[in-house]
């Protein structure tokens, strides 16, 4: 590309109208071209454009999943504090008996949130593509 553009010494001046430059402007910000040179010799030349789409309720969902998941790790740390913390206390046989079924559902929980996570993360990477 570095010698396509050395050879360029040309230039073509016009002018636009404010709507004008905005329309072109918008239309190269939704291609993949990274200049707005680019986008115009592709559209000159008849060279295909790509175009990005985005689609809106992806991005809510993409937004909101990550925000799920960020309180879905707080959650976590939350439970995890409050299992050492009943660790240090003074325990009877009772207490004993309830912090292995705590214990029980704690992994349980754990697992759960791991793949909610994981089901989250592989919906992200697949609409992101």
């Amino acid at each position: 590309m570095e010698n396509e553009s050395s050879n360029r010494t040309r230039r073509v001046i016009f002018r636009l109208t404010p709507e004008e430059y905005a329309k072109i402007e918008r239309k190269a910000k939704a291609s993949t071209c990274n200049k707005l040179s680019d986008y115009l010799r592709h559209c000159l030349f008849e060279k295909p454009v790509v175009t990005v789409y985005r689609n809106g309720s992806a991005d809510d969902f993409i937004t909101e999943t990550g925000r799920l998941c960020s309180e879905l790790n707080a959650i976590g740390n939350n439970f995890n504090q409050v299992v050492k913390r009943l660790h240090t206390l003074p325990q009877a046989v009772e207490f004993k008996g309830w912090l292995m079924t705590f214990e029980i559902e704690k992994r349980t929980l754990f697992n759960k949130i791991e793949e909610i996570k994981n089901h989250i993360q592989k919906v992200s990477e697949s609409w992101l593509r």
